[in-house]
């Protein structure tokens, strides 16, 4: 077993740079000295002496295996992977280039429908025409949770040349699927089961928390590390499983993940990916129980707030919720009166508190694996309070509620085709019954209204307008105000 103590990536960035060697080569500051004095004051003269490129002798390059290659394999055996990559374009390039490798089998996947935006982008670069399932819509709260094993049978089955089904778990608020049956349903078609698992980059590191979808059979598994794992913005991992055989080619993986990465890898990113590793692999239980134990007491005093609730493990065999991740802290505001928007924006305004997402119903908090979770957890659950104490008694029978969004229209185009092709922009009562060529998505709940490739309904387009009127955004439009939409040119 490899010593998990070490880093040898960063150690060897540190040591070139301690050697404070003759730097003939990229990038133009040199380590430092042609650069901006505000910004060598604001990140530190360190930061840039270990900005160094990629092909280094003795750090990416030279006698294998190099230092950067030792990390990967670090990495993976700390997640119980076949396979790492260190990704440098976040999880966004993790699934292109797992739309990419499945690609390489044929033209037809399996989509969850509220897969992450960058899922969507990789059906544009790879031409595959997914088959959408639908994850279960937790209708009292307004979220969309996990897919549930009888819909992806139900795709697979409708779906019988598919190359992949691409699923998502933890959601953003927490809940995750049930990824061992999912595996075992998509292995039972003879087909790769990929996992966006963005949020559960620290599920592998406690023994309290849900099953990480590598040990539950995931063939293709794609790490967020900066999201709660302590990694540098825009660091990411891409984990093949030791069941992927048959199912996977590693070497098509990895000429995908190159074909997606800059030439000019960030030294930066991938050092902190190589540190994030260390800390998970030594001291992620000791820090996770800080967390998890300093969480349980933030849920149990924002329910003695007025009107709010949690989303815990009390979610637990609702449809598509097969555990939970304590790791997120979801505040149900219902009982307030006000909107989650409302609340979120008085918090930001009031006490400078800002929050990882805010929906109708729900606000998101995020925290990750490391120290100070208690101090952090008492100052959210203060800004609740005084945002509550804003507010005042709300009745909520004066609350306007949204309804569910409307059926999605048919694919009548594959999102590639109708991205790349012929476009123009219409007013948005011209748009009806045409083809969009890019994605709306109401937030919340988050699942994409409308794909490229789908014809725009015209009760599609008034939910998305309804949400906007109650404070939800909209991601994907061209247009954020929605006045007007870009469309597909039909022949």
């Amino acid at each position: 077993m490899a010593d998990q103590r070490r880093a040898p990536y960063l150690e060897a960035l540190r040591a070139y740079a301690r050697r404070d060697p003759g730097r003939f080569h990229v990038p133009g500051h040199v380590g430092g000295p042609g650069a901006d004095p505000g910004l060598v004051e604001a990140i530190g003269a360190a930061a840039f002496e270990i900005d160094i490129p990629a092909l280094t002798h003795g750090i990416d390059a030279g006698a294998a295996p190099t230092p950067f290659q030792m990390a990967q394999e670090l990495a993976a055996e700390a997640w119980g992977a076949k396979r790492t990559w260190f990704l440098i374009n976040g999880a966004s390039q993790g699934n292109h280039a797992a739309c990419l490798s499945l690609a390489q089998g044929g033209d037809r996947v399996v989509v969850q429908r509220n897969v992450h935006s960058s899922t969507i982008d990789g059906l544009v670069l790879s031409g595959m025409r997914p088959t959408f399932a639908a994850p279960a819509l937790d209708a009292e709260l307004g979220i969309a949770h996990c897919l549930e094993p009888a819909e992806l049978e139900r795709a697979l089955d409708q779906t019988p040349n598919a190359v992949g089904a691409i699923v998502v778990s933890p959601t953003y608020f927490g809940a995750v699927a049930d990824v061992r049956a999912l595996a075992e349903v998509a292995h039972g078609h003879r087909v790769p089961l990929v996992v966006d698992e963005a949020w559960g980059a620290h599920l592998a590191f406690h023994d309290a928390l849900p099953e990480d979808a590598l040990s539950a059979g995931a063939d293709l598994v794609i790490s967020s590390t900066h999201k709660l794992a302590g990694s540098l913005t825009q660091s990411a991992m891409l984990h093949i499983g030791h069941g992927a055989d048959g199912l996977l080619d590693e070497h098509i993986v990895d000429r995908a993940v190159t074909l997606v990465e800059s030439t000019s890898p960030s030294a930066l990113l991938s050092g902190s990916l190589d540190g994030a590793r260390r800390q998970a692999a030594t001291l992620g239980r000791e820090l996770l129980e800080e967390t998890i134990e300093a969480l349980g007491r933030a849920r149990s005093a924002i329910c003695e707030l007025p009107g709010l609730d949690v989303l815990d493990e009390r979610l637990i065999g609702r449809p598509g919720v097969h555990d939970y991740d304590p790791l997120r802290l979801a505040v149900d505001v219902r009982g307030t009166g006000v909107s989650g928007y409302a609340l979120a924006e008085v918090m930001r305004d009031q006490d400078d508190i800002n929050l990882e997402l805010a929906g109708e119903n729900v606000i998101v908090a995020v925290f990750g694996m490391g120290r100070g979770t208690a101090e952090r957890a008492d100052r959210l659950v203060a800004g609740l309070a005084h945002a509550i104490e804003h507010f005042g008694a709300v009745p909520a029978e004066e609350r306007q509620t949204l309804g569910e969004p409307p059926p999605w229209g048919p694919l009548e185009m594959s999102p590639r085709e109708a991205f790349l092709g012929g476009q123009e922009v219409v007013p948005l009562e011209d748009a009806v019954g045409r083809i969009a060529a890019e994605s709306l998505a109401a937030y919340p709940p988050g699942i994409p209204n409308v794909l490229p490739g789908e014809r725009l309904t015209a009760e599609t387009l008034d939910y998305i307008q309804e949400t906007l009127k109650h404070g939800g955004t909209l991601r994907g439009a061209s247009d954020r105000s929605l006045r007007t939409a870009r469309v597909a040119v039909e022949a």
